[in-house]
């Protein structure tokens, strides 16, 4: 393997970027960031006034796995290309990718096609997160990363709220500026991405080593084959069953596919796509457990808690984004207090632990919120969960990072985002089979209960439509009749909800316990005070000495 000094856009070679350059950078990132960040929330909470539109309720899932079968199979193909062939063009790519999708998706004319263009905008948005914190992670030392990841999870917290927002808006809207409303929804993903592309293209100038390695394509071909299967029955488990035929054959399918993969990882050594050997490291592997764990519970937590405030509390999804503005507070308040406090002492293992333990407490706090609840009282648990997320979710980024060689930073940089990925689908999957799997012996409590008291039963009598439903069996998928239910009759239906997702609260915050018990065990590992970047500068300097 040898390797032949480029650079990008003829920037200087000594890896030392001042404060101002990194901001400059950084404008770029964020916008790219943002665009990926956004799309997750902003598509969810429009996509059943999708689905009425284009007549494909029953489809609509297929254009949420689409998207994230692509995005998530892409990450590590996005981190190894860039170590190979150098960021700037994997991030214009990636930024290039998603626009074409957005694009295409805004003009989708049946959900088949809106699945297939899906398809297409997450082969973009794979590259666009990993690909920022690997850039960021290349221009600045560890000690002073933390400082600057805290405005990535800043934009990470802002585009929580404003995805429900936006979403919920353009939804509601017959038309806007001659188009269908809901269309905006992916639009709306042109101008930022257009703008991402000039600033890239302008300040992103890094020198890179290229280097002459190929590609792992049986790699990626075998993490396809174990992936797509185990992400397409955390989709459509709960509706196949999670014992049935169809996921039984996903199941062997993805395993053997894992098992392909492990092995051919293990036979390219240095070239594979996610070297094993970056799993030696103890640093690295507590980080990705810690990583994985986080993932299951933050989104778990992030999926319920909105479920909540709009089955439970009656909230719009636009009033439900705007009621997670606590979490998001939480969340700026600690990635940025507790990356200047890193900068200043080099000690990060603490906001780690301390972070996992917020979120393991918080999520055992939600898991006493009843239907009466104070609002305030909920707002308050959302602000501790940001502020355990700020802490640990960056925090375990540099611990990952801080632990691998310089010419690793993008695989182990989009390996961090790739287990987080797996582990927030697995989370999702799960929380949510919990929830559905006992909401209806729940609710079926709850109304034995209410039968014993009059005002219920006059309600009911009152009501003789709602008995015959209630009598034919509830179907809990479809919530919407709640606003116009009669407050009495609704109310052991929301009891019900509201005792299922405690279940779900505890759950996560079990998970979240064994994450907070793990992160323990990570060594604290003392911060570089040079950037990858230079490091790889001095790297190569010193062996053109050696050479001559």
């Amino acid at each position: 393997m040898s390797d032949t000094i480029t650079a990008e856009g003829g920037a200087a070679t000594n890896g030392r970027l001042s404060h101002r350059q990194i901001l400059t950078v950084l404008s770029g990132l964020m916008l790219g960031m943002f665009l990926a960040a956004l799309d997750q929330t902003i598509v969810s909470s429009a996509m059943k006034t999708i689905a009425d539109e284009l007549h494909g309720q029953s489809l609509q899932a297929w254009a949420t796995t689409a998207y994230l079968i692509t995005a998530t199979l892409s990450t590590p193909l996005y981190g190894k290309l860039s170590d190979l062939f150098g960021r700037k063009p994997m991030y214009l790519t990636a930024i290039s990718l998603f626009l074409v999708g957005s694009l295409a998706s805004g003009m989708a004319s049946s959900m088949y096609e809106l699945a297939a263009f899906r398809a297409f905008q997450g082969l973009g948005a794979g590259g666009l997160m990993s690909l920022a914190l690997a850039i960021i992670t290349d221009i600045t030392a560890p000690r002073e990363r933390s400082k600057y990841q805290g405005y990535f999870m800043a934009v990470f917290g802002i585009s929580s709220v404003a995805g429900p927002v936006v979403g919920g808006f353009f939804a509601g809207l017959d038309s806007f500026a001659g188009l269908t409303g809901w269309r905006w929804v992916f639009l709306v993903n042109v101008p930022i991405a257009l703008a991402a592309l000039v600033v890239v293209s302008k300040v992103l100038n890094l020198p890179h080593v290229r280097v002459k390695q190929r590609v792992d394509f049986l790699g990626a071909g075998a993490l396809a084959l174990g992936l797509v299967p185990l992400l397409v029955v955390a989709e459509q488990g709960r509706e196949w069953g999670w014992g049935s035929p169809t996921s039984l054959a996903m199941y062997a399918v993805g395993l053997i596919g894992v098992v392909l993969f492990i092995l051919q990882e293990r036979r390219m050594g240095d070239a594979a796509l996610l070297p094993l050997r970056l799993f030696s490291r103890p640093v690295f592997r507590v980080a990705t457990m810690v990583t994985v764990i986080q993932g299951i519970g933050m989104f778990g937590a992030m999926m319920s808690l909105p479920l909540y405030l709009q089955i439970v509390k009656g909230a719009s999804p636009t009033q439900a984004g705007l009621q997670m503005l606590p979490l998001t507070l939480g969340i700026m308040v600690a990635s940025l207090g507790s990356g200047a406090l890193i900068s200043r002492t080099g000690r990060y293992k603490a906001f780690a632990v301390t972070g996992l333990g917020l979120m393991a407490a918080a999520l055992f706090g939600l898991a006493t919120i009843g239907v009466d609840t104070p609002l305030g009282v909920v707002m308050a648990i959302a602000f501790v969960m940001g502020l355990g997320l700020g802490s640990s979710m960056q925090t375990l980024q540099l611990a990952a990072t801080n632990d691998v060689s310089p010419r690793d930073i993008g695989v182990a940089t989009s390996s961090a985002t790739f287990f987080r990925q797996i582990g927030g689908t697995a989370g999702t999957a799960v929380f949510l089979s919990i929830l559905f799997a006992t909401v209806g012996d729940r609710i079926a409590a709850a109304v034995r209960s209410a039968l014993a008291t009059p005002s219920y039963v006059a309600a009911l009598a009152q009501h003789p439509e709602f008995a015959k439903q209630m009598a034919g069996g509830l179907d809990v998928n479809d919530t919407s009749f709640l606003s116009s239910l009669d407050p009495v009759l609704a109310r052991p239906i929301l009891e019900g909800f509201a005792s299922s997702m405690s279940t779900v609260f505890v759950a996560g915050g079990i998970v979240l316990t064994i994450g907070f018990a793990l992160v323990w065990l990570l060594k604290e590992k003392p911060l570089s005070d040079k950037s990858a970047m230079e490091q790889r500068s001095e790297e190569d300097a010193a062996q053109l000495a050696l050479a001559h």
